[in-house]
């Protein structure tokens, strides 16, 4: 069975020393965590120029970026930029099936990236979001996913290779939120059958708070419950691996064994 998907969050030009080996045009870092968290488990590897690359530089520096990940591990990308030149330009050189992150439910936003999705075959992220900004309540979140749903079905793109975030904030400004993440995923889930994926980044969660990363284990395993597919996450915590492995089996959605943490981590 199909467990979680973990996406590697680091070689994102917002860490600094990813930043610096991007304006440096320095491979070795990027390789470095590249090996690191395929190492560590992660299914999918975020690629992110981050906000110091102008954004006519973007598309070569996501095309470098893409060639030297894939370099260094087997690992599909999960390509992060708001410049769809950028996104495009690490699909035209990735290798094997790529996924896109992200679009929102402006429709502008739908028109470019489900087709790019389609004529390259990639997966995609659909933000629970538009112009108007991120909604409170579960319910105004899911009418964005059935906005997403819509548009993806309508453009010919199938339903399990859309991954939809209804997007966490930070608990220390959007304490209120939280829950309702956790009731949009389950009302995602109901959308369409096949249901769309869930996604979350999780970290978002914790941002500017004390204890990060109990805040983002915690949370991963409440999601869980609500029927989460995947999360762009810190892989080099280990314990954030092992609950998700153990949740995975207190659900009944893997077969326990005395060693399923480690058979999580080899799937």
């Amino acid at each position: 069975m199909k467990g979680i998907e973990l996406i590697g969050e680091h070689i994102n030009g917002m860490f600094k020393d990813i930043r610096e080996a991007i304006l440096a045009r320095d491979p070795g870092p990027i390789i470095h965590w590249a090996r690191l968290q395929t190492e560590k488990g992660a299914h999918w590897l975020d690629i992110n120029t981050g906000p110091a690359v102008p954004k006519e530089e973007q598309p070569a520096i996501m095309e470098w970026l893409v060639r030297t990940a894939q370099s260094a591990s087997k690992l599909p990308c999960c390509l992060d930029s708001t410049n769809p030149d950028a996104i495009e330009a690490g699909l035209v050189v990735h290798r094997g099936c790529a996924m896109i992150n992200s679009t929102s439910a402006d429709q502008w936003k739908m028109d470019i990236y489900f087709p790019m999705a389609l004529k390259y075959k990639a997966k995609i992220i659909g933000l629970a979001m538009n112009e108007q900004g991120v909604p409170k309540d579960s319910s105004a979140r899911a009418a964005l996913a059935m906005e997403l749903v819509v548009n993806a079905d309508m453009h010919g793109l199938a339903l399990q290779d859309l991954y939809i975030d209804p997007l966490a904030l930070p608990v220390n400004v959007a304490q209120d939120h939280s829950p309702e993440v956790i009731e949009a995923i389950r009302q995602i889930k109901f959308l369409a059958e096949p249901a769309p994926r869930t996604v979350l980044g999780l970290s978002n969660v914790s941002q500017r708070c004390s204890e990060r990363r109990l805040l983002n284990r915690t949370f991963l395993v409440m999601c869980m419950t609500a029927g989460l597919d995947s999360a762009i996450v810190d892989i080099q915590d280990d314990m954030l691996v092992e609950a998700a492995a153990a949740a995975r089996v207190l659900l009944n959605k893997d077969i326990y064994c005395d060693s399923f943490v480690k058979t999580f981590r080899q799937r």
